[in-house]
């Protein structure tokens, strides 16, 4: 066709810095931050991500460099979501529960130039700091984070050497008048997200400003977010930087509600006190609010939207979820993509069923969402799609824009990741007919006892329907007739008792017997600062508990 060009008029690549811009025209006199008693408008948020943008490059950051964060979900983390990529450097975001050698050896691998460190973190990185000042690497300019109103010098032992900066200093250096630099190219990296989930050895997921983008506007729509929601902050930011909707809700001009540490009594005072109209975190944190006590929980102002993800929430919880005047929606995802990239798109002829069947479907991962172009069930070995018959498993893959550009420095990681031309998950599912997927376990958490493939996952929701469970895991222990046989690993709630032999009964009336733990063990359960439960951990105790089964005449 004739006549047609590409040019500044009609192609600018795509970054989801542009909301904040948008929304401090829009929404600029409205609450952007709620922190404690600080509270910012969109329009000072935008001044405030400038000058901080500002000062960034007056100490020499250019494009590429690496920014790295240390903190909970507070006001200074999410501005530096926008400030930092406003200039052209890309966003570090670490885990608030790795220990001083964790955060050294990201540090390093990252390459990060300066690391800002919320108060609460500051001795861990002070411990990262001396690990790496033991090696050749250059140690990164320190900006400590002050709990607000407060001057650092209030913070325990603080002394600010000539390599630290403190936040709210560095941020009046810069100048409001600030250019942004936008990306050169769309697919330019914006942010690196470390895994923690269930692994004990973290890869550099990397971002680009085009995938947040797409994903930000597919998280404000997973999430049902009209204009000006009210967004309770529980996932945290770190994580897939807040599963992109640390600039999902700038680009509808909402409200972030900052909680620092996530207890079921903050969240429901939260919700009463700021009319939070969203929320959003793992199965873990819908346990804690159906497990709340009576004291306190509080009635919601209206039905609260809830966005939930990691492995399926057992239906028992999404019933009391719905009980207590929340609407769970249950979405799927990875590090590498972006977080959420499922949705279990509810349809409405479902409203009529029980609620015991609502819960089931809405347990299910569901379709992908408009971020992602194809999902599905295959063969790892084949490649071909697995029949859509509830029962033939293979392994979840993706294809599409909000699937990450590869894994930092470690290129034969992410070739083994996309190998085939789909990225592999990891994770074993199923196909139902009706399109929805639903996941079995993770590749490595699929325990195969006799020969017959045993979901975790299917073990551990009949767990959680036991009265007097609170958590559980289940994974393999070895054994040397079966291969390896399920061994359950159950906290209890509070006030409630149960023993072995009670435990172990129940699974039996309830699932195929040779499906049932025959090990339980009662104990708090590992978790990472998303609320997952770090199975690698469990599985190292059930291998030293030895075989359980020796003799080749044992029954089930």
């Amino acid at each position: 066709m004739d006549g047609l060009v590409r040019c500044s008029a009609n192609y600018v690549p795509l970054s989801p810095i542009g909301f904040l811009e948008r929304s401090a025209i829009v929404y600029g006199d409205r609450t952007s931050i709620i922190d404690g008693s600080l509270k910012y408008t969109w329009k000072q948020t935008l001044q405030r991500c400038l000058k901080l943008a500002s000062a960034l490059t007056q100490l020499g950051f250019s494009y590429g460099d690496v920014v790295a964060t240390l903190a909970p979900n507070t006001s200074a983390m999410y501005e530096l979501h926008f400030c930092v990529p406003m200039a052209g450097a890309i966003l570090c975001t670490l885990n608030i529960r790795h220990d001083s050698g964790m955060v050294s050896v990201l540090l390093r691998h990252s390459n990060a130039k300066v690391l800002f460190v919320d108060y609460q973190f500051l001795e861990v990185a002070r411990g990262a700091l001396d690990l790496l000042s033991s090696t050749k690497a250059k140690l990164p300019l320190l900006v400590l984070i002050p709990e607000y109103h407060k001057p650092s010098s209030t913070v325990s032992g603080t002394n600010l050497s000539s390599n630290t900066l403190e936040y709210e200093g560095l941020l009046e250096m810069g100048k409001p008048e600030f250019e942004i630099r936008k990306p050169k190219d769309e697919l330019d990296p914006i942010s690196l997200n470390y895994t923690s989930g269930t692994t004990s050895s973290p890869k550099g997921v990397v971002y680009s400003h085009r995938g947040a983008y797409l994903n930000s506007l597919a998280a404000v729509l997973l999430n049902a977010m009209g204009p000006m929601p009210v967004y309770l902050w529980n996932v945290p930011m770190f994580h897939c930087n807040g599963w992109c909707l640390t600039w999902g809700v700038a680009a509808q001009g909402g409200t972030n509600v900052c909680l620092r540490n996530i207890s079921a009594k903050g969240i429901f005072d939260y919700i009463s006190l700021h009319k939070v109209t969203h929320l959003g975190g793992a199965p873990t944190v819908l346990n804690m609010i159906v497990n709340a006590l009576p004291s306190e929980r509080k009635p919601l102002p209206f039905t609260v939207e809830v966005m939930t993800g990691a492995a399926p929430p057992p239906p028992h919880v999404l019933f009391k979820m719905e009980e207590l005047g929340f609407n769970v929606t249950h979405g799927y995802g990875l590090t590498e993509t972006y977080g959420p990239g499922t949705v279990c798109a509810w349809k409405p002829e479902w409203d009529s069923l029980s609620p015991s069947e609502r819960a089931k479907i809405k347990s299910r991962q569901g379709v992908y969402h408009l971020g992602i172009d194809e999902m599905d069930i295959k063969d790892p070995v084949t490649m071909k799609s697995v029949p859509p018959d509830a029962k033939t498993m293979g392994e979840v893959m993706f294809r599409g824009n909000t699937v990450m550009n590869g894994y930092l420095n470690n290129l034969e990681a992410t070739e083994e990741a996309f190998k085939g031309g789909w990225f592999r998950s990891g994770d074993l599912g199923v196909m139902h007919p009706d399109g929805y997927i639903e996941l079995k376990d993770r590749s490595k958490d699929i325990i195969i006892s006799g020969g017959e493939n045993i979901s975790t996952i299917e073990v551990e929701s009949v767990l959680f329907s036991h009265p007097a469970v609170l958590e559980a895991a289940v994974v393999g222990r070895p054994d040397e007739y079966w291969g390896e046989t399920p061994c359950a690993f159950v906290k209890l709630k509070d006030g409630c008792n149960a023993n072995v032999e009670e435990i172990i009964k129940f699974c039996r009336d309830h699932l195929p017997h040779y499906m049932c733990p025959r090990t339980v063990v009662f104990e708090d359960l590992p978790k990472t600062s998303t609320g997952k439960t770090q199975k690698f951990v469990l599985r190292e105790k059930a291998k030293a508990m030895g075989s359980l089964t020796k003799k080749k005449n044992s029954k089930l």
